[in-house]
């Protein structure tokens, strides 16, 4: 892989508390700074994925919507009514 120079202006007392920490780590400060680019590239990386995920997810609810695919919260409280008392009733207990 080819090295870049990458040059950025940074508040002197920034620059100085953050180079006595990468030498009290024993680190160089540009494996730090690559480090933290590279966790800053994945994490929007994972949230432009993750939004992708809910845009998909509420985009196939509205469509289930729209053709009446779905189940109000009380059918649903009866359907698992239902499963409950049926495997209470499979287990021989009434504790669920």
């Amino acid at each position: 892989m080819a090295n870049t120079m990458f040059t950025m202006k940074l508040d002197t007392e920034l620059r100085d508390e953050f180079m006595a920490e990468a030498a009290a780590a024993d680190r160089p400060a540009a494996q730090i700074m690559r480090e933290f680019m590279r966790d800053f590239i994945q994490k929007q990386k994972d949230e432009r994925e993750y939004k992708e995920f809910v845009r998909h997810k509420v985009e196939k609810a509205r469509g289930q919507m729209l053709r009446g695919e779905y189940r109000t919260g009380e059918e649903v409280e009866s359907i698992f009514a239902e499963k409950r008392a049926r495997l209470r009733r499979e287990s021989g207990k009434n504790t669920l």
